[in-house]
């Protein structure tokens, strides 16, 4: 099979100042098609560790993907690196590029410099693929089988994400031009509410008798649950499939309604789907999540079909006077209480006139928390016309890590009530 490793190049993502994306969007369209990513890997600044790191992971990969450094200011070196790493003695101009870089600056109203015109200026080792979207070209360096024991290509991309992307689909074409694709078959389930330690528990038994070929991995997020997705690497794409959808019933009967989808998903698309599907709508009254449930339901296209609004009802007053709960149920219970997430989710459900609803209040931390009410608890209330369910749950965790808990054990509860009483 044919494998590929991805490398970016900056000093600004090995400090944190800049989160590589590229990586992931790279590493998805070689995964489409058939490639194996072997490795990612940041790279900082430095020519010689540039040169170095890139002859090492061409030893050991059939394709090199390199984002970043290729800017007009003296700090992006990737072209000198590879200029060295491909033994090239001179740069050429590539035409394509300068019509491309003139254009592009014109269109800007921009003066066109010499270091712009340099940035059509590559390597007389390299093919060149034109970037439409950007100034610096994207590169193609192939190496014959005798300088690391294989035939390997390294593509030089733009660290812009944009242009990044914009690339994919030449590089693809170029990749599908020159090697073998073979494929490659992912099935993923989502589930929520089993830790990852206790799923691999409970199916120890079902992974040890995965035949060879397969891999299951646990992929856990505080906001989704655990992804659980099983790969076969290799055959025929047909067969794999039915090979994995014979697995996966096994899987399903052992986990039971803890999966919540059956696709790589999240738990508020789901819940869209199952409203969407029934004709049903839905509110929330957030507390201690700030508007995030509010914030995930909306990010989802189509979600005014079914998504009403919320309230987000931070202050006591606010509780009070828009959501109707009781002063004395805050006074004698206080606000973080499954007494008084009822009458919060009951409130938004009767001001929305939604179908089903949901409600939070919590102690996200670091401070405000008791013996009785710790940091990390969270009362959520769960509400249709069959009646409103009301729970309370304690995390460990910083501020957003809770929050990010509470909000995903909410849309959790709300999943379950919608799927049993729609029975869907």
């Amino acid at each position: 099979m044919t494998s590929a490793s991805i490398c970016t190049i900056g000093d600004e993502i090995l400090i944190g100042q800049v989160v590589d994306t590229n990586s992931s969007h790279i590493s998805r369209a070689l995964n489409s098609l058939g490639i194996k990513v072997t490795r990612m890997l940041s790279i900082g600044d430095d020519h010689d560790t540039i040169v170095k790191g890139l002859e090492r992971e061409l030893q050991t990969n059939d394709i090199v993907i390199v984002t970043g450094g290729l800017g007009p200011t003296k700090d992006d070196i990737t072209k000198h690196a590879l200029a060295e790493l491909s033994g090239s003695r001179q740069y050429r101009t590539d035409e394509r590029q300068l019509e491309i870089v003139h254009r592009i600056l014109s269109s800007r109203g921009l003066d066109v410099l010499d270091i712009n015109i340099a940035q059509a200026s590559v390597p007389d080792t390299c093919e060149v693929i034109p970037n439409r979207l950007g100034t610096a070209p994207i590169m193609v360096f192939r190496f014959p089988t005798e300088r690391f024991g294989h035939e390997a290509t390294l593509y030089s991309l733009p660290g812009v994400p944009f242009e990044a992307l914009g690339a994919l689909n030449d590089i693809s074409e170029d990749i599908r031009n020159h090697y073998p694709i073979s494929d490659i078959y992912h099935k993923t389930v989502m589930t929520f509410g089993i830790a990852e330690s206790a799923l691999s528990k409970m199916l120890d038994e079902w992974e040890d008798a995965l035949p060879s070929d397969m891999h299951l991995a646990y992929l856990p997020d505080a906001l989704t649950g655990v992804r659980l997705r099983l790969s076969i690497y290799g055959g025929a794409k047909e067969e794999q499939e039915a090979r994995i959808e014979a697995e996966m019933a096994g899987l399903k009967a052992i986990l039971g309604d803890a999966i919540y989808s059956d696709q790589d998903d999240r738990l508020e698309k789901c819940i869209g789907r199952m409203l969407a599907r029934n004709g049903k709508t839905v509110s929330a009254a957030e507390s201690c999540t700030g508007g995030l449930i509010s914030s995930l339901f909306t990010s989802v296209p189509g979600s005014s079909e079914y998504y009403l609004g919320s309230v987000t009802s931070y202050a006591n007053s606010v509780k009070t006077g828009v959501l109707g709960v009781p002063a004395e149920i805050i006074e004698k219970y206080g606000a973080v209480s499954e007494e008084c997430v009822r009458e919060m989710a009951e409130g938004v459900r009767r001001i929305t006139g939604s179908d089903f609803s949901v409600a939070t209040s919590g102690i996200a931390g670091p401070g405000g928390g008791s013996d009785t009410k710790p940091v990390g608890l969270v009362c959520i209330g769960v509400s249709s016309q069959m009646g409103t369910e009301t729970f309370r749950m304690v995390f460990k965790g910083d501020r957003k890590r809770n929050i990010d808990r509470f909000t995903a054990n909410a849309l959790n509860l709300l999943r379950k009530k919608i799927q049993n009483e729609l029975n869907t």
